[in-house]
């Protein structure tokens, strides 16, 4: 069994795609018309490739569960970094807001930062 797609719940389609892409770095592979929105998917350059797919909070209950983590704090994802110090400050100077800096823990160094479209992202380094 592998893992090869990975959805992310975002609030916009549009705007997920140019956060994902321009600020983060990630790459567009798949863009298809279905409907009135995309299958919409995204690949890191630093590979593996495992795709993420950009998926339109439609659902009353999609809306509700981001709304609900992203109060509570609860990062969506985890994107793994070498320096999560140095990605910070990339991405700070980006204008990424940051709701923890990067924070030594036992089991590694994290941050976690919005994504612009209703989700908390943290960055860990082992």
């Amino acid at each position: 069994m592998q893992i090869r797609l990975v959805s992310v719940i975002v609030d916009d389609q549009e705007k997920a795609l140019k956060f994902y892409t321009e600020v983060l770095g990630f790459t567009k592979k798949t863009d298809i018309p279905v409907g009135a929105h995309k299958w919409l998917t995204l690949v890191s350059p630093d590979g593996p490739q495992v795709e993420l797919a950009l998926e339109v909070n439609t659902h009353p209950a999609a809306r509700a569960f981001q709304k609900a983590i992203f109060e509570d704090e609860i990062p969506l994802l985890t994107f793994f970094s070498t320096d999560v110090q140095k990605e910070s400050e990339a991405l700070s100077a980006k204008g990424v807001v940051f709701r923890v800096p990067p924070t030594e823990a036992a089991w590694g160094t994290y941050a976690v930062f919005e994504d612009t479209c209703g989700n908390l992202i943290q960055l860990h380094q082992c």
